[in-house]
């Protein structure tokens, strides 16, 4: 065989391994709140605590902390509040990860959606998992990238108002329809004689 062949073999093989690997589950554990409880729910998980997250991984606050503390105290901290935000990407993965079910259902059951759309949902899922393995792969490192973390809760609750718009215009449709089929069975909609 040629060299470039056996290359181009384990090239691919490298990237089908990534790919299942950023696809997996980090976390093998059920949640018991893992349904959809409300649509008010839909996607407000991880927007209440991003504030929280961001000014535990600010660097004021170890500043501060090292100028008062001892450096166990400092390196505590750090740590804990590491796994904090290793947990919110978690929680922030897990809400990406019901929208995006959710959104296949939608998609289901509604009649414009194509081939295109099922490929734009597809590369948001692959987009998602690799731009969150990133984010987790940079906190188990030691950095806080804070602008990445928000634009990837970002991402989810931008993902959370589009099924929730969709939602309601499929709620419309169906009550729409509900009403045309009860006046049909009415007899007032037809010009019977």
């Amino acid at each position: 065989m040629n060299f470039a062949l056996i290359l181009l073999i384990g090239l691919a093989l490298l990237i089908l391994l990534l790919l299942v690997w950023v696809l997996r589950d980090p976390r093998k554990r059920a949640r018991p709140d893992s349904g959809l409880d409300s649509s008010e729910d839909l996607g407000q998980r991880h927007v209440d605590y991003f504030p929280q997250v961001r000014q535990a991984l600010a660097a004021e606050d170890l500043v501060f902390l090292s100028s008062r503390g001892t450096s166990q105290l400092v390196r505590r901290t750090r740590k804990e509040r590491r796994k904090i935000a290793l947990d919110y990407l978690s929680c922030l993965r897990d809400d990406f990860l019901r929208l995006w079910r959710l959104a296949r259902v939608i998609a289901s059951m509604s009649p414009k959606v194509g081939a295109g759309e099922e490929l734009a949902r597809l590369r948001l899922g692959l987009t998602f998992s690799l731009h969150y393995e990133l984010i987790r792969i940079k906190f188990l490192l030691g950095f806080a990238p804070l602008p990445e973390l928000g634009s990837l809760s970002d991402a989810v609750s931008r993902l959370s108002i589009r099924l929730e718009t969709a939602m309601n215009n499929l709620g419309e449709r169906a009550a729409l329809a509900a009403r045309l089929a009860s006046s049909l069975d009415d007899g007032h909609g037809l010009d019977t004689p």
